[in-house]
């Protein structure tokens, strides 16, 4: 009896009866496997006697036929399989797992949709129990299982679920720390387990969310754990060190982050990104920068197209994070940056290149209220404005050129010499961040490239106090006037125009006319800038630069006059002006010849090439102090040019020249509109007030000259000048007076008026504005009365204390 006992209940004596059911599952009498579940009887015949001897296949077919073709077994199945298993884990008989473990793929393979729910849940338990184990065979056994498992698709999800486990132990894998050959399996069997969860669950929504912080946490880090170790960013001769049979834990790592980022959605962009630079900050992997250089590029190239802008914005908004770190880090990863942006530039439209701009800009401004003066500060600088120049780089021409008036609308302004420190650097800063887009750009015609809300402030820019700032203004305008590639061969001055082998082209009629309408200021700006006393030989130098690409690039006789009249107007400031050293005066006479020589080789005006070649050779005699190279300091015994009039240019003999070409020289023969005094000397209408605005170094003073010009049209403003009473001696006097002393009356009166309107108060500015004594006003009044009494024969004339509506005020309290 307690034979047969043994048959219904084996738990009672289970360690004598594990013996026979290894040996014969028949038991010892054979009555176990009568009264034995079949299921049992044919899990347990799949089992040889030494496990050596692996897994019976012909009972393992005979079990995979029970379980298709009794599929409500199959949950039973699978639970005594674990039962099986969990008791020889116990025992250490780790061959019997292994065939336990592979009946179990076997089975799931078989197991069709409507009865894979019933399995899987002793599946993953199965697969749990093995990761759990301290084995690395049964581990790596246990994670292949559930790749297989990950790779099958479900018709129906599984809501209850979860995998918090398996993440963690995956996790926990990446960063094993064994010896070298079991660490290896070890990480790459946890990266293949992640590629298998998120595989499993990022294609359905039912199912758990796989982007949950909690998970990505753990998941990023382990990746990049590994990745840390990959040879691409530490050498480009990769491909010895790269195992070929995918068993190489970085390069597998790498293939895991881009498809983990690849299957990111929108939503999902920051989830991903957050531990990412977690990781970075605490592990201190900003410096150097190599790895999160490599790990952004592998992001950016792996997320999809429209949504790489935010990675680039999500980065930022770190760096604002990074404000009080050290300017290493903030370097770093402004490098990061500039090598990322580049990729996000083509997908960025309307708004968002703004944003990332005036996001650049911002952190500049912020690096310079920082330091001004720390060379670590100066780098972090350079590399926010490379990271300007590629995300430009990258851009349509139409968007560069807005993007350079919107760095130009961020320059501070007023333009003073006692400006702060900070506020030179500011400028400096954004200039040369104009320049790093300028250099972007392509020119095709210069009424686009120049419109008018540029081409003014950055004329105005051109007469900044500080001569850095005003070569950086030349040195954008260069970049963006040149579109033959002269550039380089006219940034020095030379003589020898033959040599430079120039690449001319006749310009278009839409750039005749944008020199036409925008000529006058543009010359003036330079010429103004040539009066400042602060100029050096590379500002002169730079200045010739322009003018002589402006001459190549407008290749026409139409601007020939024009040219010769700035270049003659230079001269003249050469020689009157008291403001500047002897060393500005000599360079200001070789930019002159140099000019000279330039401009009647590039329009072929062949009577005036050879008179400059005549002029430079006289000056190669008698003053090669006045022809290239510029200089600072020149020797003490040089001759002042006015002393040596018969070297200079000679304005009679150049009009003849263009007459005997067939060009129309009489607007060069009149007076020439650049004289030699002050800043802003241009007569007429051909000076605009923001012009003499900029030469007084006060962007206040806008207002105050817009204010004087409308004086006229002010009661008791009317502009009066000297020469407008008409009599002998004001005659005598305009005929005598020199104009230099008129000019100085006319600003003083000027300043007056314009201090007496920032000051006053509103009271007192009433009171100024009253009529006091008005001819017309009187003679109104005689004509409307007039009319009053000679309107009708019956109107009746108004009384004496009756005041007519035209003269009546507005009372006093309506000034208010």
């Amino acid at each position: 009896m307690a034979l047969l006992k043994c048959c219904f209940d084996p738990g009672e004596v289970a360690e004598m009866f594990d013996t026979l059911y290894q040996n014969d599952p028949g038991c010892c009498c054979g009555c176990c496997s009568a009264f034995r579940p079949r299921y049992k009887r044919l899990v347990d015949s799949i089992f040889p006697v030494y496990p050596q001897d692996g897994l019976v296949k012909s009972n393992m077919e005979k079990l995979t036929f029970y379980s298709l073709s009794s599929p409500e077994k199959t949950d039973r199945i699978g639970e005594y399989l674990y039962q099986r298993a969990a008791r020889d884990i116990y025992r250490k008989k780790y061959g019997f797992v292994i065939i336990a473990m592979e009946a179990m793929d076997q089975l799931l393979l078989a197991c069709h949709a409507p009865t894979l729910n019933l399995f899987v849940e002793s599946f993953l338990k199965m697969v749990q129990k093995l990761l759990e184990t301290t084995e690395p065979d049964l581990q790596i056994l246990a994670t292949q299982s559930f790749v297989k498992f990950a790779n099958i698709e479900e018709d129906t999800p599984s809501y209850h679920r979860r995998y918090d486990f398996f993440v963690s132990k995956f996790s926990a894998m990446c960063h094993s720390g064994d010896s070298k050959e079991i660490r290896d399996k070890i990480r790459t069997a946890g990266i293949k387990g992640l590629q298998a969860v998120v595989r499993k669950t990022v294609s359905d929504d039912l199912v758990e969310n796989i982007w949950e912080p909690v998970h990505m946490d753990k998941i990023v880090p382990s990746l990049l754990f590994n990745m840390q170790d990959s040879s691409f960013h530490k050498d480009q001769r990769i491909a010895d060190d790269v195992q070929e049979d995918g068993t190489d834990p970085p390069m597998l790592a790498e293939t895991c982050m881009r498809e983990l980022v690849g299957r990111a959605s929108f939503g999902h962009i920051r989830v991903v990104l957050r531990p990412v630079l977690r990781h970075f900050d605490l592990h201190k992997l900003w410096v150097p920068n190599e790895f999160a250089i490599h790990t952004f590029r592998i992001i950016m190239f792996s997320i999809q197209a429209q949504y790489s802008y935010t990675v680039v914005e999500i980065l930022m908004a770190h760096l604002d994070e990074n404000v009080k770190s050290s300017a290493t880090i903030r370097t770093s990863i402004a490098e990061v940056l500039s090598k990322i942006i580049a990729i996000a530039a083509g997908e960025s439209v309307g708004p968002t290149v703004l944003e990332i701009i005036n996001s650049l800009l911002n952190h500049l401004r912020d690096s310079v209220k920082n330091g001004t003066c720390q060379a670590d500060e100066k780098q972090y600088q350079e590399a926010l404005i490379n990271a300007l120049g590629e995300f430009a780089n990258h851009l349509p021409d139409y968007q560069k050129i807005e993007i350079m008036m919107f760095i130009m609308s961020k320059i501070p302004f007023p333009l003073v010499d006692n400006q702060t420190p900070a506020d030179n650097m500011l400028q400096s800063i954004l200039l040369k961040s104009l320049l790093k887009v300028g250099t972007k750009y392509q020119t095709i015609h210069l009424n686009t490239t120049f419109p008018v809300s540029f081409l003014e402030p950055l004329l105005r820019m051109s007469l900044a106090p500080d001569p850095e700032m005003r070569l950086l203004v030349q040195k954008i305008l260069h970049t963006l006037i040149d579109r033959h590639g002269n550039l380089e061969k006219l940034s020095k001055l030379a003589l020898n125009i033959a040599d430079l082998d120039l690449n001319i082209e006749k310009s278009s009629r839409p750039d005749l006319i944008f020199i036409n309408k925008h000529g006058p200021i543009i010359y003036d700006a330079l010429y103004t800038s040539l009066q400042m006393d602060s100029n050096t030989p590379e500002n002169i130098e730079a200045v010739y630069t322009t003018l002589a690409l402006l001459c190549v690039e407008l290749n026409s006789t139409e601007t020939v006059i024009d040219l010769l009249q700035l270049l003659l107007g230079i001269q003249s400031l050469a020689l009157s002006s008291t403001a500047l050293s002897a060393a500005q005066k000599f360079n200001l006479h070789t930019l002159v010849i140099g000019l000279l020589v330039l401009i009647p080789d590039v329009v072929n005006i062949q009577p005036l090439s050879d008179y400059a070649k005549r002029l430079v050779e006289a000056r190669k005699e008698e003053a090669p102090h006045c022809l290239p190279d510029m200089l600072s300091h020149y020797p003490g015994e040089c001759e002042p040019a006015n002393k040596i009039p018969h070297l200079l240019v000679d304005q009679m003999a150049v009009c003849d020249y263009l007459k005997a070409s067939g060009i129309d020289s009489s607007r060069l023969s009149q007076t020439s509109p650049y004289g030699a005094g002050g800043p802003g000397v241009i007569a007429g209408s051909q000076r605009h007030s923001w012009m003499e605005t900029s030469a007084r170094g006060s962007i206040m003073e806008i207002q105050s000259v817009h204010e004087v010009d409308s004086a006229a049209s002010s009661p008791g403003l009317a502009r009066k000048m000297p020469e407008e009473d008409l009599t002998f001696e004001s005659m005598k006097k305009v005929l005598t007076e020199p104009i230099e002393v008129r000019k100085e009356a006319e600003a003083e009166r000027r300043k007056q008026i314009s201090q007496a309107f920032r000051t006053a108060t509103f009271s007192e500015l009433v009171r100024r504005t009253q009529p006091k004594h008005d001819i017309l006003q009187n003679r109104l009044n005689e004509i409307f009365k007039s009319l009053s009494v000679t309107d009708a024969g019956n109107v009746e004339e108004p009384k004496g204390t009756q005041i007519p509506t035209y003269e009546q005020n507005f009372p006093e309290l309506f000034y208010y």
